[in-house]
Formats: C-alpha cells, sequence, structure tokens
C-alpha cells in the first residue's frame, strides 16, 4: 500500500532524485528563477521552501542542515544572507509556478518556478 508516501518519484532511483533535487535547488537559489517540468517543480518547490524557512533563523545547525541539500558554499550563503532576509516578514509562500504550456517534444507541462519577491540587483532574464 502507498497510504501517505507523498513524495513523487519522478520515475528515478533514490540516488538520482537526490542529485536532481540537490542541483535544481541550488539553480534555484542561484538564478531565483527556472524553467522545468510541472513534476519536479511541485517537489523543488517543497524542498525550497523548507530550506529558505529554516534559513531564516540563522544557526550552526540549521547552516549544516541546509548543506546537506545545497553543496555550493556560495549558495548557501546567498540563501542565509540574501534570500532568508528578503522573506523574514512572509509566514510562508516563498515560491511561485507559472505556466508556460506544453513542451514540443512530448507535450510535457512546463512552468516557470520562481521565488516570489524578487532581488532588484538581479537580472532575471531567461
Amino acid at each position: 500500500m502507498k497510504h501517505r508516501n507523498d513524495i513523487n518519484r519522478l520515475d528515478r532511483k533514490a540516488s538520482h532524485r537526490r542529485a536532481l533535487h540537490r542541483s535544481m535547488v541550488t539553480a534555484l537559489f542561484r538564478y531565483e528563477r527556472i524553467r522545468t517540468t510541472k513534476a519536479k517543480a511541485r517537489e523543488i518547490a517543497r524542498t525550497a521552501e523548507r530550506l529558505i524557512t529554516r534559513a531564516r533563523v540563522d544557526s550552526v545547525h540549521n547552516r549544516r542542515q541546509a548543506a546537506r541539500s545545497i553543496p555550493d558554499k556560495e549558495i548557501l550563503a546567498k540563501l542565509f544572507d540574501e534570500i532568508a532576509g528578503r522573506f523574514r516578514d512572509r509566514p510562508g509562500g516563498y515560491t511561485r509556478r507559472l505556466k508556460l504550456g506544453q513542451r514540443y517534444g512530448d507535450a510535457t507541462e512546463m512552468v516557470l518556478l520562481e521565488l516570489v519577491e524578487q532581488n532588484p540587483d538581479s537580472d532575471a532574464s531567461e
């Protein structure tokens, strides 16, 4: 039975899925918006929301927990210094998914996953 098993396996083995999560969450925090499939965006948004909530309280434990998902030290510092500061007063809902339509090759639903409050200094171009 699969009761209360709420993760989407994304047709990948566990190690491949973990690597996908790490790379996509890192890309989301680096560029502050990524273009991906709807299924991947749902899973990545869950991970990103948890990391931002954890980053709002800057402690050694929270940094180490976040470092498990973000291997890049530069992006980890950006998460705790810049991104968490922008969402300090927001109770949740740090990401949004904008529908882009279907992909040409296989008609998969594509979305733009982005952080709600954009950095005014960054150039968020595709």
